[in-house]
């Protein structure tokens, strides 16, 4: 049986990542999601298993020490995990795993798994990723501000990826999405010239 193949997805918040992933399942049911492990608090709209699996910081540093993560990463005073079990369970049965996760998490993956496929979503201005901040209705004030101000950060990681998709439009964000994961990406890598304008007003003030 083919091994399947891996691949990685990072953004900055806001930059529309999770809602181009989910609808991406939703149309490709050859893809596995990865459920990631992690220590922030349950929002009132998620389900355990379902978004994350949600533990206790004690639990997440014993998995963390027994090497059960594939990568982990802190993130906004929470943690962050992939489970390296079930990432090899769904390659080794030749299914294609999605993993959703930071750029920290990205390179940890890239160390270990050199063969995944790499992609960052980035958003097409400064204005609209603070836009779709705001409308969030699960963080506070205090937390957009903090989220844009280290989005600057998170981008400048943009060319360690493989392809960047700039979601824009979201159907075409989402089709750019498909061509990639059906090894059709070569207009999408992530050294493209046609990337310096926005990434240089993404990055302005950084």
């Amino acid at each position: 049986m083919k091994r399947g193949q891996l691949f990685v997805i990072s953004a900055p918040s806001g930059a529309g990542k999770t809602s181009l992933v989910k609808a991406l399942l939703e149309s490709d049911p050859r893809l596995q999601l990865s459920i990631s492990h992690t220590t922030r608090r349950m929002r009132p709209t998620e389900q355990q298993g379902r978004e994350y699996h949600f533990v206790k910081m004690a639990e997440f540093e014993r998995l963390r020490t027994a090497g059960e993560f594939l990568e982990h990463a802190r993130v906004f005073d929470n943690c962050y995990g992939t489970s390296r079990a079930f990432v090899e369970r769904q390659l080794d049965a030749g299914h294609d795993v999605l993993l959703e996760i930071d750029w920290q998490g990205a390179r940890q993956v890239r160390a270990r798994v050199p063969q995944c496929v790499s992609i960052f979503v980035l958003p097409p201005s400064r204005r609209a990723l603070a836009e779709r901040l705001n409308r969030r209705a699960t963080d506070t004030p205090e937390v957009i501000a903090r989220r844009l101000a280290d989005a600057a950060g998170d981008m400048s990681h943009y060319r360690e990826f493989d392809y960047v998709v700039v979601n824009d439009d979201f159907a075409r964000a989402l089709e750019d999405l498909r061509h990639i994961i059906a090894g059709q990406g070569e207009a999408l890598r992530s050294d493209r010239p046609q990337l310096a304008p926005l990434v240089a007003e993404l990055l302005a003030g950084a």
